[in-house]
């Protein structure tokens, strides 16, 4: 077989990575990430901002067109199509994230269910949404999920409870496959996955027959899940059915690790990042060596991981833009990543969290501070940031510098 020559991809490029921020909009964001590398800006920034909003201070607007324009696509679906568009141009999809918290009753669980299919079906109208996701958690009670999953015995109005949760899912999923919008179905804590694990794959039996149209969450920081997954795969063939996947590191290790000590059991996460970081490798390298059978998202802002997963498509002659492999990451975070992979034809999609302001507030709480918690991160950003407002500073005078100006401009670069 001819060797195939590999593409060299370059993250240190922020011309592209860049290529869609103003200058005011790269200096917002180095203000926005110098502040949230220091821990204690965001402890005592998180309190003040409780505080005004106990007190009903009309300090959202501030909010709005600072962290929240930055991170998040908008208030509606309808806010986010600018969004959508410019991403577009730049050969990248969108996820549109509704990410508020649901309470704890059935008219916010069906509400947050028409809003789910809602952002489905603006994937049949507008080409750059390729996926549609959601949390179980904002159509079903953690109370529930957590009892499911530890299989004890369920009340009659829980039972009941159980039905209408599997009814809104299947309608989402079945909504999905029909449009032919794959639906990923976002992980949450260890204590409530089974019972989502469990309903995914019930889903996934149902519509992924003949291409993946739902997808689970796979967290990789836990020390059972690629386990899970060569399970998951041998039911998957004796069952003839394609297993879509996300696969992730994780996002709540330190509420881990906090409830294994007080309930006296051993945490399922790992405690070094190096486990995590080679599990969640391996979880890419297994899903690639049965690439007819699954289709993944790596969910990723690790450097490393993200450049072995462009070459090793190359390596196996998989086509950058094949179907059953996509690169995503959150709006506002890893640009240098997203963009210099879409701008190789690989398949790349950024989650667009939006909602009412309010109350997004805690999505974007969480932002800050994984940021905070994650080594190097924010400082990686920082340092891109200000090349690049150097990089253009210097073009100013360049004549020959066509691709600098000072606004938002259509990204030359080939897009689908």
């Amino acid at each position: 077989m001819e060797t195939r020559v590999l593409q060299p991809i370059d993250f240190n490029n922020t011309r592209i990575a860049f290529a869609d921020k103003s200058d005011w909009e790269l200096r917002i964001a180095h203000v926005l990430f110098s502040a949230i590398q220091n821990p204690a800006v965001i402890k005592v920034g998180k309190r003040l901002l409780n505080f005004a909003m106990w007190l009903h201070l009309p300090v959202l607007w501030m909010v709005r067109l600072t962290v929240f324009k930055h991170f998040c696509g908008g208030r509606t679906i309808a806010d986010c199509k600018e969004q959508i568009h410019l991403l577009k141009r730049s050969n990248i999809g969108t996820i549109l994230d509704y990410s508020v918290e649901a309470s704890d009753n059935t008219k916010a669980y069906d509400a947050n269910t028409n809003e789910i299919i809602a952002t489905i079906e603006s994937g049949t109208k507008d080409y750059g949404v390729p996926f549609a996701v959601f949390k179980m958690s904002a159509i079903a009670s953690n109370d529930l999920l957590t009892k499911v999953s530890k299989m004890a015995p369920l009340s009659e109005k829980e039972s009941n409870d159980l039905v209408r949760v599997r009814s809104r899912v299947d309608r989402i999923c079945a909504r999905a496959a029909s449009l032919k919008v794959p639906i990923l179905i976002d992980a949450e804590e260890s204590w409530m996955q089974v019972a989502i694990d469990v309903i995914a794959e019930e889903m996934m039996r149902k519509y992924n027959k003949q291409r993946a149209f739902v997808y689970n969450t796979v967290q990789l920081y836990r020390n059972d899940k690629l386990g899970y997954i060569e399970e998951l795969l041998m039911r998957a063939k004796e069952d003839n059915f394609k297993l879509g996947l996300k696969l992730v590191r994780g996002a709540y290790m330190e509420k881990e690790h906090e409830r294994a000590e007080e309930m006296g059991y051993e945490s399922p996460v790992f405690r070094e990042k190096l486990s995590t970081d080679q599990t969640f490798n391996k979880g890419m390298e297994f899903c690639l060596d049965n690439i007819d059978w699954i289709y993944f998202v790596a969910g990723t802002h690790n450097e490393y991981s993200s450049l072995w997963l462009a070459e090793e498509i190359q390596r196996r002659a998989i086509a950058n833009n094949d179907i059953r492999v996509y690169f995503s990451q959150l709006l506002g975070m890893s640009d240098h990543i997203s963009y210099n992979l879409a701008a190789a034809d690989y398949n790349v999609a950024k989650y667009v969290p939006y909602g009412p302001v309010r109350k997004v507030m805690p999505y974007l709480i969480r932002r800050a501070e994984e940021n905070t918690s994650v080594s190097g991160q924010t400082s990686r950003e920082l340092q891109l940031i200000r090349t690049e407002l150097k990089r253009r500073k210097e073009a100013k005078n360049n004549p020959e510098d066509v691709l600098y100006q000072d606004s938002k401009f259509q990204n030359p670069l080939k897009s689908r």
